[in-house]
């Protein structure tokens, strides 16, 4: 006769980290797997006659752990073209490599500067062919001659669609409201830019993942203009 022999009841050996002292794990969750760099953020742009404007928070987290407290979120695909990026970190660099390679070649083969349709096009595929394996949100604004300034949202999955202003990142959730009440077509730089500013202060003051400064990018027909405001001088804090 078999004799089937009894289940051990000995604690099962799982590998453990080494805590050393002073180490910020707690001893509940060293197991716990560690958490990516993610952009918890508040991104936006917004149009005025003559190109766009284009905002961003600077603070990058791991987790609960801010990583970096000034960090640019506004990445420059071309002399008129930049994207925000929210989402994972990793995933949103990979895309702006990808979209900068083709982009390049593109305006080789043309001879002249790329629309601003173009990047947010290459973006949508990179984002809708990647959907399953990518979080990445990504707001593409620019100028170039045909359409003038323009501002492209493509969210999670990889979406595209053309709106005069847009907001993505863990922030948006708490001014959309804002927005929606104190954005009015037609408006100049000037009151773009502080719409911008005044948006992403609010958001920065509720959402725990969203911090540091404020960094804006202006483009127009004749470039770029990038400015900062610190964080101890922003129009509306906690």
């Amino acid at each position: 006769m078999e004799v089937i022999a009894p289940r051990s009841t000995a604690p099962r050996r799982e590998f453990a980290k080494h805590v050393e002292e002073g180490c910020p794990y707690r001893d509940d969750d060293v197991m716990a797997p560690e958490k990516g760099v993610s952009t918890g953020t508040t991104i936006m742009a917004v149009e005025f006659d003559g190109g766009v404007v284009l905002g961003a928070d600077t603070r990058t987290s791991t987790g609960q752990y801010v990583a970096n407290r000034a960090s640019r979120k506004i990445t420059k695909m071309d002399e008129r073209i930049c994207v925000c990026r929210c989402g994972s970190a990793a995933d949103t660099q990979a895309l702006s490599g990808f979209v900068q390679f083709y982009l390049g070649q593109h305006a080789v083969e043309l001879g002249r500067p790329p629309a601003v349709k173009t990047c947010a096009n290459l973006f949508k595929i990179f984002a809708y062919n990647n959907k399953d394996r990518l979080m990445a949100g990504m707001i593409v604004a620019g100028w170039d001659e045909k359409s003038g300034g323009q501002v492209y949202n493509i969210p999670l999955g990889g979406s595209l669609i053309r709106v005069p202003f847009a907001c993505d990142g863990s922030g948006s959730g708490y001014i959309a409201g804002l927005m929606d009440k104190t954005y009015r077509p037609g408006m100049s730089k000037a009151e773009c830019i502080e719409f911008v500013v005044n948006s992403v202060a609010h958001a920065m003051a509720r959402d725990g993942s969203s911090g540091g400064m404020i960094r804006t990018v202006v483009i127009t027909k004749d470039g770029l203009e990038e400015t900062h405001m610190e964080g101890n001088k922003l129009p509306f804090g906690p």
